[in-house]
């Protein structure tokens, strides 16, 4: 993929820097050469590139355009007429793709920077914010007490039943427990459809606001494989480079409701700048708006489609070799192998993968007796490899590649 595109960039940073254009070109040929696996990462096309690459680079333009609905004052540089455009422009393609009236707000910088300043504008320091536990499928950002999230509010968790699954009536249980300000859910390792509206309820239930972070599931919410969580969250962050194929980065997109007598959008808007973020990064706001274009038109659907169904072979496959995968199946872009009963850990797989062209990461599995950087599982999903053609033959070789490695594995640690 994009062979003529990176020779072209190549030979330009070659120019200036050996060393820099040197690793990007292996790097490329790493990517290019390797089955990419992992269910956080995906190509964007080369118009995505070239607007990364743009002259927007380096335009500053701290503030918003003039006309938005959040009451600002325009822009705090000049020469922000056509960013202006753009970044309006950016705004309204977005609410189509997801067929919203939310307002959204395309400058955070990543989807941790979106969830901070989501946080901002619904919570006071010390709330107490319900959240999905990281150990069992949650995010970094949801609470972990390394993250910002954790130190600035007070956490509650939900996790999974043994079956690995987000049991609903322990959730419902829980909140009337803690009674939190903020309910939230979306995942980085849960294989299963989240049920938006069951959240909704129970958020209305205990008098609590409702966010999803759809970061993982995105691209399959815009392809119409995963049910939205539009209409029953009050707020709800993405990033843009997982299954939507996009730039890294981020958004956040705000229900027409007020908290604390002030429209949440207005919240929103002045949460991300001037709070978290100084000048917008025009180039990847471009880039946004190719992405959600993009996502709009009927082949993306199809994308979307095929890589629930490629998941779906995947995992098929494992199963039928034996292994245990976390809810004994998927409905989404993702498998979370377990291997607990194994006797060398996510990381040692992992990187004998790596040795062997294969691109995964090490995951912690519900109930994990391993530490955080060993794991005793492994997630794997397949939006990258179907942008690169891969259909569902590929998919189960490839899982007998891994199974060949783990084989391999279990020969060595026999008697460790």
């Amino acid at each position: 993929m994009y062979d003529e595109y990176n020779r072209a960039n190549y030979e330009l940073i070659q120019k200036t820097s050996p060393i820099v254009g040197g690793l990007i070109q292996k790097e490329f040929e790493r990517q290019s050469n390797n089955i990419e696996l992992i269910a956080s990462e995906n190509y964007c096309s080369e118009a995505v590139l070239a607007a990364c690459g743009s002259c927007l680079s380096w335009k500053y333009a701290e503030g918003y355009p003039s006309g938005r609905p959040t009451g600002n004052n325009g822009r705090y540089y000049g020469g922000c007429e056509i960013v202006d455009q753009i970044e309006q422009y950016c705004c309204e393609v977005w609410q189509k793709v997801f067929d919203t009236d939310y307002h959204v707000n395309v400058q955070p910088h990543s989807g941790s920077q979106a969830n901070f300043a989501a946080y901002k504008a619904l919570l006071n320091v010390g709330d107490t914010i319900l959240s999905f536990d990281l150990d069992h499928g949650g995010h970094l950002t949801h609470g972990s007490s390394v993250n910002f999230s954790g130190n600035l509010y007070h956490m509650e968790f939900y996790d999974v039943n043994e079956e690995g699954y987000i049991d609903m009536e322990s959730v419902r249980k829980k909140a009337l427990e803690c009674h939190p300000k903020l309910i939230l859910t979306g995942a980085s390792a849960y294989s299963r459809i989240i049920d938006f509206k069951a959240f909704s309820e129970i958020a209305k239930e205990v008098g609590a606001y409702f966010m999803v972070d759809m970061a993982h599931i995105a691209g399959l919410v815009a392809g119409g494989v995963h049910p939205s969580p539009f209409g029953y969250a009050d707020i709800v962050t993405t990033t843009t480079h997982k299954t939507l194929r996009g730039p890294r980065g981020g958004l956040i997109f705000a229900k027409p409701i007020e908290v604390d007598g002030k429209p949440l959008h207005k919240r929103v808007d002045s949460a991300v700048f001037p709070y978290a973020q100084g000048g917008p990064l025009e180039h990847i706001i471009a880039a946004k708006a190719v992405c959600a274009e993009e996502a709009l038109r009927p082949e993306f659907k199809d994308y979307a489609k095929k890589v629930v169904e490629n998941c779906a072979a995947l995992c098929d496959e494992f199963l039928k070799l034996g292994y245990k995968v976390v809810t004994g199946g998927t409905d989404n872009h993702l498998i979370l192998l377990d291997l607990s009963d194994e006797p060398f850990s996510g990381k040692v797989l992992q990187e004998r993968c790596d040795e062997r062209g294969i691109t995964l990461n090490k995951n912690c599995v519900p109930n994990e007796k391993r530490s955080p950087m060993q794991t005793s599982g492994v997630r794997i999903g397949t939006a990258a490899m179907t942008t690169r053609g891969y259909e569902a033959d590929d998919f189960r070789a490839a899982v007998r590649k891994i199974d060949a490695i783990i084989k391999e594995l279990r020969e060595e640690y026999k008697d460790k």
